[in-house]
């Protein structure tokens, strides 16, 4: 019989008692960050169950992870202590356990309707690294700015391509993005284009949240990265094409993507999405010793775009793609990231770069949805190249499960013109 709580959990939901996401909230615009599971329509407040002292297993139960704004001290904390946690909260929600179920006090003083709450960035991010790992997206963009014949350089092939993002840019879905100012390609003999980006788009992303690191100058295993990978968010990695196209040689992306990238609120662990897990691509050729996995797995999360149209009240799906068109793993790319003695610290986010599927409908983004504006991509009677101000573009992701969902929910973000 499967596992049920004694919080409704609609059949539609993200979060069911087989997920158990973790998130931070604020009670009010102005309250302290507290630390949160979701399930059904609520948050859990992770502070009230601690200071019940129902976190009583040997590795928490003497922690205050759970009393703290921020998930960073429980992320380093390591995998004993996510199951432990996990095994808990799976016990004190489910219909058969009394202590929570029957405790009316303690019922109303954790569980908050999501509805009622504003979610803020759960962890504390030091540093943001994307990677640029899909090998249907690497094709399409290279084949749009190189031709086909030189679609995918050599070493593609050989190591997860990444560049070091801004983290203190990273914003939480619902945050208003504002259109970023930037030089672009000249016309002719004329100077450099200079003003807002005529070209702004989005990049179907997700990211991997850090826990443990490591020692500067030690490098993680690749069949160990796994326990230094505490769950996945959505991301959307915004993108300035024609800032991005101007800057990127010879160090590659800078102002086209540092003006802004948005997460989801809540992290799905990989213990919530391991029924999920699925065989990654066959690598060609064979990765080298240190990339090389004994068992290589992504996971089958169904992911979708939206957008809506300035002044417009529906949205329109555009694409639908999948995280199992991960050519590298988030493993290899941990365990690369590494090789060179970097030390990854808890809270760290790692994107995936834009997980394009082979099929036009699955294309993660507008520069190939659009192949660089030389064509028309239709929204609900009117069309778009690119973003234009007041389009609100979403993403949600979700693995389909027997009775029940473990869902992402969504990473929303509507674009605006420039500030002054």
């Amino acid at each position: 019989m499967a596992l049920g709580s004694f919080i409704q959990v609609l059949p539609d939901s993200h979060f069911s008692i087989q997920n158990l996401p973790y998130g931070a909230f604020k009670a009010h615009p102005t309250a302290p960050a507290r630390l949160a599971t979701a399930i059904g329509d609520y948050v859990v407040d992770l502070s009230e169950i601690a200071k019940a002292g129902l976190f009583n297993g040997p590795i928490l139960a003497a922690s205050d992870c759970f009393l703290q704004p921020t998930l960073n001290n429980f992320l380093a904390l390591g995998r004993p202590a996510w199951k432990e946690a996990r095994a808990t909260l799976q016990k004190l929600l489910s219909s058969t356990e009394p202590t929570l179920r029957d405790n009316a006090d303690l019922r109303q003083k954790s569980l908050v309707p999501m509805s009622k709450v504003e979610m803020v960035i759960p962890m504390e991010i030091g540093d943001y690294t994307d990677f640029y790992s899909s090998m249907h997206h690497a094709k399409n963009c290279g084949t749009i700015f190189r031709g086909p014949q030189n679609a995918i350089p050599q070493n593609w092939f050989h190591l997860p391509i990444a560049y070091h993002g801004r983290a203190s840019s990273i914003v939480i879905s619902g945050t208003n993005i504002n259109r970023p100012r930037g030089q672009g390609y000249p016309t002719g003999q004329s100077p450099p284009y200079f003003g807002p980006s005529l070209k702004l788009d989005f990049e179907l992303e997700m990211a991997a949240v850090v826990g443990p690191g490591n020692e500067l100058g030690k490098a993680i295993d690749v069949n160990e990265a796994t326990d230094h990978i505490f769950g996945l968010v959505l991301m959307n990695d915004w993108s300035a094409r024609d800032i991005q196209a101007w800057e990127y040689v010879p160090l590659g992306p800078f102002l086209g993507k540092s003006f802004g990238t948005t997460i989801s609120p809540w992290i799905v662990t990989l213990d919530a999405l391991e029924p999920f897990a699925c065989h990654a691509p066959k690598q060609d050729p064979h990765p080298l010793p240190y990339l090389a996995e004994k068992i290589s797995k992504n996971y089958d999360i169904e992911l979708e775009v939206q957008i809506k149209p300035s002044g417009q009240t529906d949205s329109c799906v555009v694409t639908r793609s999948n995280f199992k068109n991960l050519y590298w793993t988030v493993t290899q790319q941990v365990a690369h990231h590494t090789i060179n003695g970097c030390n990854l610290r808890p809270g760290d986010l790692l994107g995936t770069g834009t997980l394009s599927g082979p099929e036009f409908e699955s294309f993660g983004c507008l520069l190939e949805l659009t192949w660089n504006g030389q064509k028309s991509l239709p929204l609900n009677g009117t069309t778009r190249k690119f973003l234009e101000d007041g389009d609100e573009v979403t993403f949600s992701g979700c693995c389909k499960g027997d009775g029940y969902n473990v869902g992402f929910g969504t990473c929303a973000g509507k674009i605006v013109p420039p500030r002054d």
